[in-house]
């Protein structure tokens, strides 16, 4: 068991023994935002054939060489091409094909012209500028070339690649299964919706905040209560979240893993079966935690307890459980963006410890910047919205000014 590991070491043992939950097929048009479950290549060209971007008039640009305002080239007008129609005349020298946004450009031609840069009747079309071949064709395979690698697994499905399955014919692609997450809290001093806020009570905002940030990572998750500080009842929880009922791919609980008298959870995960692989983590805020796996047939279930003050509860949350949610989830690359960041302003306080310093990320002159409010306690949750990139101070730094470089994660 590692004893206060940094984040990146108690993250890493966690996802060696963490793996995907399985795919499922979904219909294409509920499948926003899912993660793509398979490879897919291109079975076929995309466009399969030459077509026009314009309402236009196709023709061979060799015959319209010498084309001038003061002098256009008039061609027979052969053909007449809507979308999704075919070709009917080859073209020849001399004439033109009416063709449509979308339509395909009939043999023999080469070159397209929009026609509202031409004069026209039923049968004859002016031309009044030369045009190069190729011009305005939307050539075969200009989008997509079959066999082309078009997607790995574990991408979001997002617009683009919705169309871009569409276009392949896929409308029931292979997606990641959802995670289930089971959520447990714990504490005395917690009270759930409906429950009066008596003297010494405050509201359990770590199931919400613990709900949000799991469906942010594409995970169903599932709040299985509320629980005194017992060691039997917070068992009784995660082995009824990992059983027929709910079926818990994961675990998550807040609350009850520091060293007081009642401070129970990592006991109650030892006696529903957890092997726990941290106990602790480098960092503050959420420093306290203890983090492990549990065994349910052949099947590694992560169980992973947090801080119940609902910054460091968070804090943890990004840097050590949300990669292995992520894992679980199917994505591609389930680790944190790395990147270099400036703090924007000063950072009075010295760090004896480790210290996370969350903020938002702000793009200037090339470079990322960290705009962030010095109120970065245990606690104090109502800074962590819209924050988007943590930072991390070494130990023993004395305190910050603007313009520090700081080695930043994007959350």
């Amino acid at each position: 068991m590692l004893s206060r590991p940094d984040f990146a070491a108690a993250r890493d043992i966690l996802l060696v023994n963490t793996a995907s939950v399985g795919t499922e097929e979904a219909d294409l048009s509920k499948c926003a935002g899912r993660l793509l479950g398979q490879e897919v290549r291109a079975a076929a060209d995309v466009p399969g054939f030459d077509r026009s971007p314009y309402d236009g008039y196709a023709f061979r640009a060799q015959d319209v060489a010498g084309a001038s305002a003061f002098a256009p080239v008039t061609l027979s007008v052969v053909d007449n091409i809507a979308a999704g129609d075919v070709p009917h005349e080859y073209i020849s020298i001399g004439t033109a094909a009416r063709l449509m946004t979308g339509a395909p450009v009939p043999e023999g031609a080469d070159a397209v012209v929009p026609y509202e840069v031409t004069k026209f009747t039923d049968t004859e079309v002016q031309i009044f500028s030369a045009a190069k071949e190729g011009q305005n064709i939307v050539r075969r395979g200009e989008d997509v070339v079959r066999g082309q690698l078009l997607a790995q697994p574990g991408v979001p499905i997002d617009d683009g690649l919705a169309g871009t399955l569409a276009a392949q014919g896929i409308f029931h692609p292979v997606v990641c299964r959802r995670p289930v997450i089971g959520i447990i809290s714990t504490g005395d001093e917690l009270v759930d919706e409906g429950d009066a806020l008596s003297p010494g009570k405050i509201y359990n905002t770590n199931r919400y905040s613990l709900q949000a940030a799991c469906a942010g990572l594409g995970c169903e998750a599932v709040y299985l209560g509320l629980v005194k500080d017992s060691a039997e009842e917070i068992t009784r929880l995660i082995l009824e979240g990992i059983g027929e009922k709910y079926g818990c791919d994961g675990i998550l609980l807040s609350g009850g893993v520091s060293a007081g008298d009642h401070d129970l959870t990592p006991d109650a995960m030892k006696m529903a079966g957890t092997q726990i692989l941290v106990r602790g983590l480098n960092f503050k805020p959420g420093m306290a935690g203890a983090y492990g796996i549990l065994e349910r047939g052949g099947t590694k279930v992560p169980v992973m307890a947090l801080s119940g003050n609902p910054a460091a509860c968070m804090t943890a949350f990004r840097l050590v459980a949300a990669p292995v949610l992520k894992k679980l989830a199917g994505w591609l690359d389930p680790l944190p963006v790395e990147v270099d960041c400036e703090l924007m302003s000063d950072f009075p306080k010295a760090s004896k410890g480790t210290r996370i310093l969350r903020g938002k990320k702000v793009f200037r002159n090339g470079k990322v910047y960290l705009e962030f409010s010095n109120r970065q306690g245990n606690a104090v949750l109502s800074t962590m919205s819209g924050n988007d990139i943590m930072a991390v101070i070494p130990a023993g730094s004395g305190p910050l000014k603007a313009g520090t470089v700081l080695k930043g994660y994007l959350t």
